[in-house]
């Protein structure tokens, strides 16, 4: 129980995104920097009355201390900006590890049981040309056909890959990673523009799907992801009958728009799609990156109406009450709600 409890504690912490003197300030120093160091290297264990107060400091139950580690997130992919800190980049992985926790416990409550295929595993990328057929080889596996797609989150959770949502600062962009070797974890930023949320789900998708050639520099294979991500809100032939199949010398404003609201999909990843398919030449994409450099953020530039969020979680945890194969108080647990907040939400028919 005190091994348990030390690594809880430690891993609470870093969530939390606080070191151990902003713990010990936190609790108005109920406890010393000495002690939480002991706690942390289970050299020591912490009375009822400081549980309590951790618990409180760090914003998760009293049970959250002794629950047994289940998960590990490998082979993490991690995209960031270079002024996003260790201690940050760190918090976010230790949140996404607690939710995929959370995910596979109420999946075996409910005997839910899966195995992730990819349609591309032996399939090796040395080429662009390699990414438009992997694109193809994943839209007709999943059978999405040409259209557009409606709510990508929602097709990667159809599809067993595991989705978070995390609450991070504009630094950080996403990582993709393997819950256990076996089950494919997104987490994207969660205050991301739809658009943006879509095309960067993508982009972990194609590191975790894609086999990339050992001569492939790390630039080359990001850039093959952006282009597996554009590719699948896009595929090669709808982007060509859309833009009519031919070389283009430019674009009007309005036709990107139209586009970027049927497709879910920015005029800059529609810009950069031109230039991978050829449509446009690489002089004009500069010239599109420096005028649109102004405003990276395409205010006033159209707006996709749909939705992108994450609710499978949400929804087996419902379920779970419904059927009472949990309690209410666990529900809450899980959901990190407070009990009475739950009973509010939860209306049984």
């Amino acid at each position: 129980m005190k091994e348990i409890f030390s690594k809880r504690l430690k891993s609470a912490r870093v969530r939390a995104n606080m070191s151990q003197d902003d713990l010990v300030a936190k609790m108005d120093g109920l406890v010393s920097k000495n002690s939480i160091s002991k706690y942390e290297k289970g050299l020591m264990m912490a009375d009822a009355k400081i549980i309590i107060a951790l618990a409180r400091a760090l914003d998760v139950k009293t049970d959250y201390f002794f629950r047994p580690f289940t998960v590990e997130i490998e082979h993490i992919e991690f995209r960031k900006k270079s002024k996003l800190k260790t201690k940050s980049v760190e918090a976010i992985k230790q949140m996404a590890t607690d939710t995929i926790e959370k995910y596979l416990e109420i999946e075996q409550f409910l005997d839910i049981t899966n195995e992730f295929k990819n349609p591309i595993a032996n399939f090796v990328i040395t080429s662009k040309e390699d990414v438009e057929e992997a694109v193809n080889t994943i839209r007709k596996a999943w059978q999405l056909g040409l259209s557009a797609l409606p709510n990508v989150i929602d097709l990667l959770e159809d599809n067993e890959i595991k989705v978070v949502e995390a609450d991070a600062p504009e630094a950080f962009d996403g990582f993709s990673g393997w819950a256990d070797s076996h089950i494919p974890v997104i987490v994207i930023n969660k205050h991301y523009s739809i658009e943006r949320k879509r095309l960067t789900a993508l982009h972990e998708l194609g590191h975790l799907l894609l086999s990339f050639s050992n001569n492939l520099t790390q630039k080359e294979k990001e850039k093959y992801c952006f282009q597996f991500a554009g590719g699948m809100l896009m595929p090669k032939e709808t982007f060509l009958k859309e833009l009519g199949g031919q070389k283009r010398s430019g674009f009007s404003e309005p036709e990107l728009i139209g586009i970027k609201e049927t497709y879910g999909i920015s005029l800059q990843a529609i810009m950069a799609r031109a230039k991978d398919l050829e449509v446009i030449t690489d002089a004009y994409y500069l010239g599109f990156q420096k005028r649109i450099s102004r405003n990276r953020a395409e205010i006033g530039l159209g707006e996709y109406k749909g939705i992108e969020h994450s609710y499978r979680f949400m929804q087996l945890v419902y379920r779970a009450v419904t059927e009472e194969v949990i309690s209410l108080s666990m529900a809450a647990n899980l959901l990190n709600q407070k009990l009475a907040e739950f009973r509010k939400d939860f209306v049984a028919l």
